[in-house]
């Protein structure tokens, strides 16, 4: 049985962390723990008015994000790693500065530290100094900056396409099964696309 981590903060996008659950329930063998911020559970409610038992349901493990002695909390404990889906700038900065002030930093800490992959769906917009900062310390500690950005070359229909697209894309990343999500296989000649590059 593998494991991952969900972790879901306060940041809008709340739909990206149930429809990971959703697909990691569906695809099966693999162990999931999922920690949810206070701020998560209002963004949830919020955007999805779904309470907790609803969202539990989906989890093997859920703790409780005060719990730093949780088993997630430790090295020992053996993952494939863990996203964070919908990822805050608090959040954020507490990861990139080492602060493990709750389950879902220090959770991440261990993740970086065992070298396990860490994966940041990270929404905010416009970005400032401090935001940027934050994912370049991140990113050279060995996380991955995972934006949940539309992708409108595969001509999504709806918003469940795109939110479909790129939790294929995350889950792909773990190589939990084969590909969620269809490589690009270029412009086809006659599509009337310009594929030069000025």
């Amino acid at each position: 049985m593998r494991r991952l981590i969900l972790a879901v903060t306060g940041a809008t996008g709340a739909i990206y962390s149930i429809r990971l659950l959703e697909r990691l329930r569906a695809l099966g063998g693999v162990e999931t723990h999922l920690v949810v911020s206070s701020a998560g559970w209002l963004s949830i409610q919020h955007e999805l008015a779904l309470d907790r038992p609803s969202v539990e349901h989906f989890a093997d493990v859920v703790h409780n994000v005060k719990d730093v002695g949780a088993t997630i909390a430790s090295g020992s404990f053996a993952t494939d790693g863990m996203i964070v889906a919908p990822c805050s700038m608090k959040t954020l900065a507490s990861i990139a500065h080492g602060l493990s002030d709750n389950l879902i930093a220090r959770a991440a800490d261990v993740t970086l530290k065992e070298r396990r992959r860490l994966v940041l769906m990270v929404r905010e917009t416009p970005l400032n100094l401090a935001h940027l900062r934050n994912m370049t310390a991140v990113t050279e500690m060995g996380g991955v900056i995972f934006p949940p950005l539309p992708a409108f070359y595969d001509k999504p229909a709806t918003i469940d396409d795109m939110v479909d697209h790129t939790v294929g894309r995350v889950l792909d990343m773990f190589q939990l099964a084969p590909p969620m999500t269809e490589g690009w296989e270029g412009l086809r000649k006659g599509n009337g696309a310009d594929a030069s590059i000025d």
